[in-house]
């Protein structure tokens, strides 16, 4: 397979994923996996479609629909991998 380099503009015609520096560089998450560290940065970027149609409960917290099966699609990853992952973020934000 043969990749063309982007010239000019082309170059910007990709949405990117943005990953917190917190997660690469705190060595409180070194123990993090690169798969959890990913699904946090695309759980990030959903985070918006989620602000645009006003997912939001009564304490105004966003939430954010992805269901396992499509993570495990998306990124590649098996469910046992996705599971757990969706599952801790989902509980870490209750009171």
């Amino acid at each position: 397979m043969t990749f063309n380099f982007y010239i000019g503009s082309q170059a910007e015609q990709f949405s990117f994923i943005r990953i917190p520096k917190l997660l690469l560089l705190n060595p409180e998450f070194r123990d993090l996996s690169i798969q959890a560290k990913m699904l946090y940065a695309v759980l990030l970027d959903r985070m918006s479609l989620s602000v645009k149609n006003h997912w939001m409960d009564e304490q105004n917290r966003v939430y954010i629909i992805y269901q396992v099966d499509e993570i495990v699609q998306d990124l590649g990853f098996t469910s046992g991998h996705a599971g757990p992952s969706s599952r801790c973020g989902s509980q870490s934000n209750r009171s």
